[in-house]
């Protein structure tokens, strides 16, 4: 069988229509094919803080992501990975999360539909 295809699907996002956001990102996620797709969920809370650990569409429609760690996107394009951060005494220390093979932004209004996310995704 073949590998399956890592789809970042980033939702939530500091507009007005966050919680939109959330229900079209919980449909898009349901109708991928989970056999060929290996989805991984990044949330963006409404104060533009991005989380993947955990469960970030659980963390964001509970209102709580005080158990979620920060992450971010690289930006080297051969990587096009997913990294969790941790703010350390000495330093921020990366961890590598997931590796991305495209990256599905179900993100509306500002910081979505004007653009934003998909300039940071082509950097």
């Amino acid at each position: 069988m073949a590998r399956k295809i890592r789809v970042g699907v980033i939702f939530g996002g500091r507009s007005g229509e966050h919680a939109v956001s959330l229900v079209s990102a919980r449909s898009v996620m349901g109708a991928m094919d989970q056999e060929k797709y290996e989805i991984v969920p990044i949330g963006i809370t409404a104060e533009g803080r991005w989380i993947a650990s955990g469960d970030p569409m659980k963390a964001l429609e509970a209102g709580d992501v005080s158990a979620s760690r920060p992450a971010a996107l690289l930006g080297d394009p051969s990587r096009r990975g997913l990294m969790r951060l941790e703010d350390t005494e000495r330093a921020i220390e990366a961890t590598r999360l997931a590796e991305l093979d495209v990256v599905f932004p179900v993100l509306h209004g500002p910081y979505g539909e004007d653009g934003t996310v998909q300039g940071l995704l082509e950097l």
